[in-house]
């Protein structure tokens, strides 16, 4: 398995990046990684920390995107970025898989320019799994596409279908519009026009989805803007990070707690592993002719190796090549 890194991507790179592939090639002796940005920093850091060097080859590029910049601009205009040089190299076969915690317009620009859409496919979308109580879902858009057509939903959700059906072997995903309300008649223009296509579709369309449903399991693909998906997202990270930290501190400050201190930190613990985005390692951007991942901005060394991780398996059950292969 041959994956390839933006070691410059995200806010903690490229230090964060680097463990993590030091991280996951000594965890799994089968993976080879290339990693794509400045030379001297990346040797430097490969040089403080014990590594296998037939695992990680270096490929060196002089430029980076940053998160500011515009992203078709960026990407135009700078050639030679590890984002753009990453794109270039999974299109010429160099390795099955892009990660990079870099800006996300700038990946969804460079895959869409640079490895071009699946035929049929109107806009690409990020996609991203949430636990809930009967298992995971998918939620995308996730960011990708901040305003969009009812045709852009239903392509989504298509994608969706094909991704939970091959990955975790549902044969009939039930889809869902995420809406104020479970009434078809709530809801702006769009969640309306998107309800009445979705009805006539052959997806396993089960009406709308109101926010509170989200983790019980009531649909498998979930489906919203771009925009939307991704307010959801941060509030379901924040919520999950001030519930860890408010548990936390309360075990600390209640003594009446301190015999039930190694349960508490055992549900926690559980509960983190859950919903903890370093857990997860990333979102796949379905719809491009291409494996990409594309990880959190915050991404430490545990988020990129479990975003390696992520990768593998989506390479490994041809997600892509499924979806070019038709969906419903």
């Amino acid at each position: 398995m041959k994956v390839i890194i933006d070691a410059m991507g995200g806010d903690y790179a490229p230090l964060e990046i680097v463990k993590g592939v030091i991280d996951a090639t000594n965890e799994d002796r089968k993976t080879e990684i290339l990693l794509v940005g400045r030379q001297a920093e990346i040797e430097s850091i490969l040089n403080e920390y014990p590594h296998r060097d037939k695992a990680i080859r270096i490929v060196n590029t002089p430029d980076v995107i940053e998160f500011a910049e515009h992203p078709v601009k960026a990407v135009r205009s700078k050639p030679n970025s590890s984002i753009v040089v990453g794109m270039k190299l999974i299109r010429e076969g160099e390795g099955r898989t892009f990660i990079s915690a870099g800006s996300s317009g700038a990946m969804v620009a460079a895959a869409v320019l640079v490895l071009g859409k699946i035929p049929n496919v109107i806009r690409p979308c990020l996609g991203i799994l949430i636990p809930a109580l009967t298992g995971p879902t998918i939620i995308l858009d996730v960011g990708a596409n901040a305003d969009c057509t009812p045709a852009f939903l239903q392509n989504f959700a298509q994608m969706g279908t094909v991704y939970m059906r091959r990955v975790f072997g549902i044969a009939r995903p039930r889809v869902a519009v995420l809406s104020n309300g479970e009434e078809k008649t709530k809801g702006n223009e769009l969640i309306a026009q998107t309800h009445n296509l979705m009805e006539k579709s052959t997806l396993n369309f089960v009406g709308n989805l109101e926010g509170n449903d989200l983790t019980k399991g009531a649909a498998d693909v979930i489906v919203t803007d771009g925009f939307t998906g991704n307010i959801v997202l941060k509030t379901i990270e924040g919520v999950s990070e001030t519930f860890t930290e408010f548990f936390r501190e309360l075990i600390i400050t209640d003594h009446r707690l301190k015999d039930a201190i190694p349960y508490f930190k055992l549900a926690m613990g559980a509960f983190a592993k859950k919903w903890d985005y370093s857990e997860y390692g990333g979102s796949l951007l379905l719809g491009v002719d291409g494996n990409v991942v594309i990880s959190h901005g915050r991404s430490n060394a545990k988020a990129i190796k479990n975003a390696i991780l992520f990768a593998s398996k989506t390479a490994d059950l041809k997600v892509v090549e499924t979806i070019k292969s038709g969906y419903e």
